[in-house]
């Protein structure tokens, strides 16, 4: 392999920035944020957008049952994949990097890689694609990460297909509204890249460019069913109510409770999505439904906290005269990126001259689900005040293009093989 790399310059990648900003014109709020959950019309729009550009840079563009979107490079038909990617889809009124940085920022990185290889005349060890994994967010349809769930086994598509709404529309018509679901079978792979932007602050904090992830926090995820009785909101007698929305807010405070209680680990809790039956003003709720999303990099503490749940159900149950069913809908523990994944990203931060350092990540990621199949590197790059969900997320240009830079050379280096020998 002839090993030119090329060196960071002092100008922005306008190029990569330039095709950020026409993406994010798809589904753009007026706050400068986006709205385009999986399988909406924006999401349609923007994986048309996404089919022209890899298809104008030489791509060959496919699709499989559950609408992953794959932008496939080869050199060698018989030579296995390093994959690279993200998802495009948002949360309501989200951010306009959460994802869909990491997808463009992939794109680019697989353009430069292939234009290396062609430039010096030999072949890579392996193919390079790119991808944009279907319903990331989770937010119109649960559960998260749907399509790189189904890619690696973890949830059947059939099921995931037949999942619906809050309207009552599923994943299948959904899919087949955009155009963007067919029959392709992924080949195999040997390894995967993926590169987001923090979601935290503590590269901004500690003044560093890159961050390098060995590992994922433990979550646990639940749909809590608060069942009561539907009654007058001013005739009927206090002791006699059954209001599902008060055994719901006692849960609600109890999950702020619960993180102040181990607040050392740390644990992250929060009541994001509660829906109310029959919702009116005057009719006392006979039924509450709410998502508790309970986190910590400790597996134990989150053992400790489900435990603590379970107890101050029955309690409220008795207090707000209710019964509650509970039902675990997603959960991993603490797990490890492949250490030579951390190894050689690290040798490309030094070698082009970026700081970095190794971190763990709060949030899931498709990472998350595709390095229990093949290696995986997993990289971050600042968020301005950590926020993220939110319209006014945001990532300096100077640190988005560092981290196209990064990934560039990072997937370069794995279509040489290089992951394995950490050369």
């Amino acid at each position: 392999m002839t090993d030119i790399m090329p060196t960071i310059e002092s100008t922005l990648d306008t190029d990569f920035l330039v095709d950020f900003a026409t993406l994010s014109t798809f589904g753009a709020t007026p706050r400068g944020g986006v709205d385009r959950q999986a399988g909406t019309t924006a999401d349609g729009e923007q994986r048309a957008w996404l089919h022209t550009w890899l298809t104008d840079h030489g791509f060959d563009v496919r699709y499989d049952l559950i609408g992953n979107q794959f932008g496939l490079y080869t050199f060698d038909a018989d030579a296995p994949y390093v994959l690279t990617g993200s998802h495009l889809d948002s949360q309501p009124l989200g951010g306009r990097f959460d994802g869909a940085y990491g997808v463009l920022a992939s794109a680019h990185a697989a353009t430069r890689a292939i234009a290396r290889w062609r430039q010096s005349g030999e072949r890579p060890t392996f193919n390079i694609a790119v991808v944009n994994w279907f319903n990331e967010e989770g937010s119109r349809f649960t559960p998260s990460m749907m399509g790189s769930s189904v890619f690696t086994g973890k949830l059947a598509a059939a099921e995931a297909l037949s999942t619906v709404d809050s309207a009552g529309v599923s994943v299948q018509t959904s899919l087949t509204s955009m155009g963007t679901v067919g029959d392709f079978e992924p080949p195999k792979l040997s390894s995967y890249a993926e590169i987001h932007i923090e979601q935290g602050r503590i590269l901004e904090n500690t003044h560093t460019t890159i961050g390098l992830v060995a590992a994922t926090w433990a979550a646990r995820k639940f749909r809590i069913t608060v069942i009561g009785d539907q009654s007058h909101t001013g005739a009927t007698v206090m002791a006699d109510r059954r209001d599902a929305l008060l055994g719901a807010a006692h849960l609600i405070v109890f999950g702020r409770e619960l993180a102040d209680t181990y607040a050392e680990a740390p644990l992250h809790t929060s009541v994001s999505q509660i829906v109310a039956e029959p919702n009116s003003p005057v009719v006392i709720t006979r039924e509450a439904v709410l998502h508790l999303d309970l986190r910590s990099p400790d597996d134990e503490v989150l053992e400790k906290a489900e435990h603590d749940l379970t107890t101050r159900i029955a309690e409220v149950e008795d207090l707000a005269q209710v019964d509650i069913r509970i039902e675990r809908t997603h959960a991993w523990n603490v797990d490890s990126y492949q250490p030579e994944g951390v190894a050689l990203s690290r040798a490309v931060a030094d070698d082009l001259g970026l700081s970095h350092r190794t971190m763990y990540t709060v949030a899931g990621h498709d990472s998350t689900n595709v390095k229990d199949v093949v290696p995986t590197v997993m990289l971050f790059v600042p968020s301005v005040d950590g926020i993220s969900h939110n319209e006014g997320e945001y990532t300096r240009d100077e640190d988005s293009t560092a981290g196209v830079a990064m990934l560039t050379e990072v997937v370069y280096r794995m279509m040489a093989g290089r992951l394995s020998d950490r050369r």
